[in-house]
């Protein structure tokens, strides 16, 4: 599925090369079938292997010599603009953080991604990551999302929403209210527009999505479920009779937009925001077309310098004195 990926990425980015980390005795034989692929390839042979099931804390203290640790240090050497990985992703996180270490003034990482919603593309973070968070890593996560909605998506002034049980200012937890104080009285690009609710993710209410970790994840696997579901009921309502299949037929073409629009492959590749590098992790489940989908996001922020920009971003951010001051307060 790894290569399969690459190779549908190198057709549409032809500019690119790759560095693949693997077991060579399993990865040759795979490559030297994908002549243009191999071309473009240089294949790392490594000892190691992380499993799924790996703790992050074992992985780190074994893994130094796993295909996954070099394929970090590579991006911490300067020897590649990004890693893309459809493994364990606490693994990944854990050694992403150690080799790359956090952007000045983050404290955690997070884990974002796309949402399609009813007015377009919507970025959502955190995922995963921090299942516990203060206020000021919701006020972090704002400005990270802020910066990757603009330079990823394209978003000229995007608008900012904190994720919560209501709408209503009183409600939720201390950590959200602070956070809001906070957000309210910040000064970058775009507007923060408060809080929001659940229903709010699919409407395209805000362009950035901030949330903790367990939040997020529940929000994102709660979406990919209902996708499935809906496809389950379209196909078995479409096979119902024989009119049923003739109204197919008939709106074949609108089906085939509907399932490229909500297709969770099109969406494939979260992103580590917060780390001195670009990390993506991939679904380990995808197949190719959604394995390319992450490298595209991989080459899309190095191709646009997110790196630089968000650097710039909290570097103006945390200097400017009113932001400061509203830090303090």
């Amino acid at each position: 599925m790894v290569l399969r990926g690459a190779n549908l990425a190198r057709k549409r980015f032809p500019q690119i090369d790759f560095l693949v980390f693997g077991q060579e005795s399993e990865v040759a034989p795979i490559l030297n079938r994908m002549k243009r692929l191999k071309q473009v390839t240089t294949l790392v042979h490594c000892d190691g292997v992380v499993s799924d099931s790996e703790k992050p804390s074992v992985a780190v203290r074994s893994g130094r010599n796993s295909s996954m640790h070099r394929a970090i240090r590579a991006v911490r050497d300067g020897e590649a603009a990004g890693c893309v990985s459809a493994g364990n992703t606490g693994a990944l996180m854990a050694m992403a953080k150690m080799a790359l270490k956090t952007l000045p003034t983050i404290d955690r990482p997070a884990i974002a991604s796309f949402f399609p919603t009813l007015r377009g593309e919507s970025v959502m973070l955190d995922l995963g990551a921090n299942v516990q968070c203060t206020a000021q890593n919701l006020v972090d996560f704002a400005i990270m999302g802020n910066a990757f909605s603009r330079t990823v998506l394209g978003t000229q002034e995007p608008s900012v929403g904190l994720l919560n049980v209501g709408a209503e200012e009183r409600k939720g937890h201390e950590a959200l209210w602070d956070a809001r104080a906070q957000l309210d009285r910040l000064e970058m690009p775009g507007r923060f527009h408060g809080f929001i609710e659940g229903d709010d993710i699919a409407k395209g209410t805000v362009d950035v999505i901030v949330t903790d970790g367990f939040t997020g994840n529940v929000a994102l696997k709660t979406a990919e479920g209902t996708a499935k579901l809906m496809g389950v009921y379209l196909q078995r309502t479409f096979k119902s009779s024989i009119f049923a299949q003739l109204g197919y037929l008939l709106a074949r073409r609108a089906m085939h937009k509907l399932r490229k629009r909500t297709d969770p492959r099109r969406y494939n590749g979260a992103i580590f925001l917060g780390l001195n590098g670009i990390t993506v992790k991939s679904h380990g489940g995808t197949d190719a077309i959604g394995f390319a989908n992450a490298i595209g996001v991989a080459v899309d922020m190095a191709r646009e310098g997110f790196m630089d920009r968000i650097r710039t971003d909290l570097a103006q951010i945390r200097s400017n004195p009113t932001n400061t001051r509203a830090a303090a307060v």
